[in-house]
C-alpha cells in the first residue's frame, strides 16, 4: 500500500531535519516551522512527485556557470513584485556546504 501524502510529507521533514542537522517540530496546531536548525534557521519543507522544468533548468544553469568556492543560486523573481520579495533557491548540498563553511572556526596556525 502507498504511503499517504501526510506520511510522505513527515518523511521529508524528518530527512530534512537530518540532513541540516536538526529537528522536525511537527504539527502543533498553530503557524510554526516543519523543521528547526542550528538556532537560527527555520525550514518550511514541500515535497512533489515532480519540480516545475523551467526551475530545475534554472538552478541547472546556476550550477553550471559556478565555478570551484561559489554557491549557485536561481532568483525567481515575479513581475510586478518588490525584488527584495524574490526568492532564492539552492540545492541542498550546496547550501549544506556553505552553511558548513560558514560556520567554522579559524584553526590557529
Amino acid at each position: 500500500m502507498a504511503a499517504s501524502g501526510a506520511s510522505k510529507g513527515k518523511r521529508a521533514e524528518r530527512r530534512i531535519a537530518h540532513e541540516l542537522g536538526g529537528k522536525r517540530t511537527g504539527n502543533t496546531g498553530r503557524a510554526s516551522p516543519d523543521v528547526t536548525a542550528g538556532g537560527f534557521l527555520v525550514v518550511e519543507v514541500k515535497e512533489r512527485a515532480a519540480l516545475p522544468a523551467w526551475l530545475k533548468r534554472a538552478m541547472g544553469q546556476a550550477t553550471a556557470a559556478a565555478g570551484p568556492g561559489e554557491l549557485p543560486a536561481a532568483v525567481l523573481h515575479e513581475t510586478g513584485q518588490a525584488y527584495g520579495q524574490s526568492l532564492v533557491l539552492l540545492r541542498l548540498c550546496d547550501f549544506q556546504a556553505w552553511l558548513v563553511a560558514s560556520h567554522e572556526t579559524p584553526k590557529d596556525p
